[in-house]
Formats: C-alpha cells, structure tokens, sequence
C-alpha cells in the first residue's frame, strides 16, 4: 500500500544515510587526527590512560633537561678537581726540589706562592649557573644535588627524583678569603711556606700534607665520576623511557591508517548508494500523481 502521508521507504533510506554520513565523519577525523581516540566521547579509558601518560612524558622529557644542568654543574667540578689535582704535583715537585741541600727555597716558594694562587682561581671559576661545589660554604652539611628523574608510584603520587653529593666530601676549599681558599681538601696545602730555614723535616710534614690532599683530590674525582656514570645511565634509560610511553600511547589511541583508509572508501561507496536509495524513495510520491491522470 502506497500512502501520501508516510514514505516509509524514504525514512528507511534516510536512517540509513544519517548512519552512513556520522560513520563517515567520525572515520575522515580518525583519518586527518591519526587518533582513533582523541576525545574523552571515543573511549573514556583510553583517553584518560592517554591524557596522563603524556602528562608523564613531558614531565620526563623536563627531568631530562634537568639531567643536562646536573651533568653540566657536575662536569664542572670534575674539571676543577682533575685540574687541581695537576697543580698540587706540581707543588709537590716543588717540594722535592726543595730537599736539595743547595736549593733556593725562597725562589722555590715563590713558584709555590704562584701554584697556591692557581688553586685558588680553579676554585673560584669552577661555577656553573651560580652553583660552586668547589667551594662547600660555611655549612658543611649541604648537598650538591642533581635531578634525574620523574616517577608515578602505585599510589598515583608522583615524585622528583635527585642524585646527591655531599659538598663538603669533594670541596677544595670552604670559603674564599680575599680570593685566597682556605679549608677543604686543599687548606694544608695552601699553608705551605717555605723559607731558607726550613728543615728537612718541615718539608717532609709539607709532602705529608700534598699526599693527603692528592688522595682527597682522587677520592672527590672517583664520587664526581661515578655520579657523572650515574647521570649517563639515567638520561639514557629516561630516553628509552619516553620512547616506551610514546609506543603505549600510540597502542591506545592512534588509528590503523590501512583500516581506516579502507573504511572510508567503503563509507563513501555506501554514502553514495543511500543517497541514489533515498531519490528513489523519494520518487515513489510522484508515482503515485501519474494513478490520477
């Protein structure tokens, strides 16, 4: 039975259309956002397992910046301690040479004096963004520290991770008075002084002092290198790190282009015949004014 009041043909092929046209949308946004879940309307399990684990990224990919600065600060001191160490055998030859009954010791401790004021200016330069760990400052107990990661724990709680050195363990020096160092691992040293009268046993308590100096000078270098292994090792698993997180995320939301590609030449063949079934439908009206002619 044919009826002027409903074309339930027409209705059919239009349900059919307006089904066809939101597949076909939401496919063409799947396919020029590469996401298949890119609102919380998609999946609300994904996006919201995705939103937070990019949240992680950035944070990790800041901790890696901050890893730089750490290796900076720490490369820093590296070098004023492997400098240092180069002065002070050089004092210690000096004071070797000193030992010859027929020296000059008041030349020699001008050589010395000059050798003293190196350590010094090593110190003082070793400085990097405000931050001198060759100089421990008149609190003893603080702490060098570096950041080298971002962590999430069980609880959903994140936290900032740090490596530390105690300053105080590596300084040459803990102040600076009149840009002359005094203190730390190299104060003896900088309390040498030679004079024409000094005796072999004065010189012998000297070399005492640079050899104990010389192995805090190695100790600080070994604390500085295994945190210079430590930073490489950390940037390195943060890199791998992020990398995992990208593939994860990229497993939970990005669409299959081939799937897609293919679905929406399929919608776009079906888009096609609805709309032809639809005119169809649509003409049966006008079948029905040619029983009346």
């Amino acid at each position: 039975m044919s009826s002027i009041n409903f074309n339930a043909g027409a209705t059919s092929a239009l349900e059919t259309l307006r089904n066809i046209n939101k597949d076909l949308n939401k496919t063409q946004n799947n396919v020029s956002s590469g996401e298949r879940v890119s609102t919380a309307a998609d999946g609300v399990s994904y996006w919201s397992i995705a939103t937070t684990m990019k949240s992680d990224n950035k944070a990790l990919g800041a901790a890696s910046d901050a890893l730089g600065v750490g290796a900076a600060k720490v490369d820093t001191a590296t070098a004023a301690v492997e400098s240092s160490i180069e002065v002070v055998n050089e004092i210690k030859a000096k004071l070797v040479t000193a030992s010859e009954s027929s020296a000059d010791k008041d030349q020699i401790q001008l050589e010395i004096t000059k050798l003293q004021e190196q350590l010094s200016a090593v110190a003082q330069a070793a400085s990097f963004n405000g931050e001198n760990w060759a100089i421990s400052g008149s609190n003893t107990g603080t702490a060098g520290t570096v950041v080298d990661g971002f962590v999430r724990e069980d609880s959903g709680s994140v936290k900032i991770t740090t490596a530390e050195v105690t300053l105080a363990s590596i300084a040459m020096f803990s102040t600076l008075n009149a840009g002359a160092g005094e203190g730390g691992i190299l104060g003896t040293v900088m309390d040498i002084e030679l004079t024409s009268a000094s005796s072999q046993t004065e010189i012998d308590g000297f070399m005492d002092d640079v050899e104990t100096a010389l192995s805090s000078l190695t100790d600080a270098g070994a604390v500085l290198g295994s945190l210079t292994t430590r930073i490489n090792l950390q940037d390195e698993f943060a890199s791998k790190l992020s990398d995992a997180i990208d593939s994860g995320v990229s497993r939970l939301v990005d669409a299959d282009m081939e799937e897609e590609s293919a679905k929406l030449s399929a919608l776009q063949t079906q888009q096609q015949l609805a709309v032809q079934s639809l005119s169809i439908a649509n003409s049966s009206g006008q079948n029905i004014l040619r029983l009346f002619q």
